[in-house]
């Protein structure tokens, strides 16, 4: 139907428009609440939730750059390359960018759409004449009325969705810098375990002068030479091993520094200028801020929550209002003159009648993939719990290990020197001498991987708590930051 755009006919089209997108804009997305995880109210050992801490700041918070509280500068330099350079933080940097993008799509159907089409003819006659021009424009304007909150419901699933990348991409940046520092570490205890190595070398070396002096006198048999030369070729064999695992750390280390490892090494020498933070886990309830994993857990399932939304609105009828104006005129100048000017407005409603289950399937869909979501959600939280329960006890085990470890190591080199000592006097057999040698290395070896084993289980604790990354307001509100429209959504609680 065509209306002339005069007084009487364009003020009650444009009052029942008005009304119309009024209500579509009334329609909210309705987020059912998800049961909570019962949470204890502090861990098993109750010294780990005191908030104050090494590496924490006065309030009780984890240090966001956690790993400068092991000493290294060398460490904090290679941290900084590997946020900036890993290949696996760029991919999730490249899904956030995706995520903001499918936003600000699903944001478009909120608003209508307007195009404009023109054309013009230039008519010259062969057979004289005049020659005439005709011209017309036309805008179109369609809007689909979200009177169901369809369109609402499947922007907030994109909001949502672009939240979860956002947290994924945290997460992603806290595994790679704890998985530098621990292979940093590892390059560090490795080199220690080759020192000690070397010097077991040398011992065994020095009792085979030794041995070979006392056999020249008469003092020491064959058997007993050729048992030392065998205590020396099995020290000397370890050396291999723990150079090429070494090599094999630091080419590791250069994969997640986004490096090739060929021109790549670490300068410090071993883990003497090393600190051992010490850390205060805090109270069970603050991983559900303190986890980029479990908030990217929350954002899917609310974004499954408004996808079950999208599903439910397309049972109902939709609303489509389209309305177009322009111009048609033989003369380009007199073209948008009054009698040459038309209006067209309408509206179209569609109903699904049968479509043999389609659209309740994807609605049962929608709500199973919730479902499941709920259960990820709920799994997420329990295995971060018992994530610290298993690195605070480590910690705890280790330190004691590394204690007595100590001790043993200390008597183990007491034993030998004094095996040696009684050797070159007579007083000892040498197999005395080649077993305190080779409880002395085996002490030497356990202690430092003990150690090893100390470290990492504190970077696998600061990992747990989350590395010190507290949720932002950007976070809560990422289409604030993407240029999409702000809308809230009601996460789970």
């Amino acid at each position: 139907m065509i209306f002339r755009f005069d007084h009487l006919s364009t003020k009650p089209a444009a009052t029942a428009v008005l009304a119309l997108l009024l209500a579509g804009c009334a329609t909210q997305v309705e987020v059912e609440p998800v049961q909570k995880v019962d949470v204890p109210r502090q861990w098993s050992d109750p010294a780990a939730s005191q908030p104050a801490a090494a590496g924490a700041d006065s309030a009780g918070q984890l240090d966001a750059d956690w790993w400068k509280q092991f000493g290294s500068p060398e460490l904090s330099t290679l941290v900084g390359e590997g946020q900036k350079n890993n290949f696996e933080i760029a991919a999730a940097v490249s899904r956030v960018h995706q995520a903001e993008a499918n936003a600000r799509i699903a944001g478009a159907p909120l608003l209508p759409d307007v195009d404009i089409a023109s054309s013009a003819n230039r008519a010259l006659p062969l057979s004289g004449g005049v020659p005439t021009t005709t011209a017309s424009g036309m805008l179109e304007i369609n809007y689909e009325i979200d009177f169901w909150g369809k369109n609402r419901a499947g922007l907030a699933a994109a909001e949502a969705s672009l939240r979860a990348n956002l947290y994924d991409r945290e997460t992603v940046a806290l595994t790679v810098t704890s998985g530098i520092v621990s292979t940093f570490l590892q390059v560090l205890s490795l080199r220690d375990r080759l020192e000690i190595a070397k010097q077991n070398v040398g011992n065994a070396q020095r009792v085979l002068k030794l041995v070979e002096a006392q056999s020249r006198a008469g003092a020491a048999s064959p058997l007993d030479l050729a048992r030392q030369r065998s205590a020396l070729a099995n020290q000397q064999a370890a050396l291999p091993d723990l150079m090429q695992q070494e090599r094999d750390a630091q080419t590791a280390l250069a994969i997640l520094l986004g490096r090739p490892p060929q021109n790549f090494s670490v300068h410090e020498k071993g883990l003497a200028a090393i600190q051992m933070p010490k850390i205060a886990a805090g109270l069970p309830s603050e991983l559900l801020t303190r986890r980029p994993d479990i908030r990217r857990a929350e954002a899917r399932l609310a974004e499954a929550n408004a996808n079950v939304a999208v599903a439910r609105a397309a049972l109902f009828p939709s609303i489509r209002l389209t309305g177009s104006t322009g111009a048609q005129s033989n003369a380009l100048l007199s073209l948008f003159d009054g009698p040459n000017l038309l209006a067209n407005l309408g509206a179209s409603l569609t109903a699904p009648i049968f479509d043999a289950g389609r659209l309740s399937s994807q609605r049962d869909l929608a709500i199973a993939q919730k479902q499941e979501l709920v259960q990820v959600y709920r799994s997420a939280v329990v295995s971060a719990l018992s994530e610290v329960e298993k690195s605070l006890g480590a910690i705890r085990s280790l330190e004691e290990r590394y204690r007595l470890k100590n001790q043993e190591v200390d008597q183990a080199r007491f034993a030998f020197e004094l095996s040696e000592i009684r050797y070159r006097s007579g007083a000892e057999d040498l197999m005395v001498v080649l077993d305190t040698q080779r409880i002395l290395s085996e002490a030497q070896n356990q202690l430092g991987q003990i150690k090893l084993q100390r470290l990492q289980a504190t970077v696998s604790l600061y990992k747990a708590l989350g590395g010190g990354w507290q949720d932002d307001v950007r976070y809560g509100n990422p289409a604030a930051d993407s240029g999409g429209t702000p809308q809230k959504v009601n996460g789970a609680s």
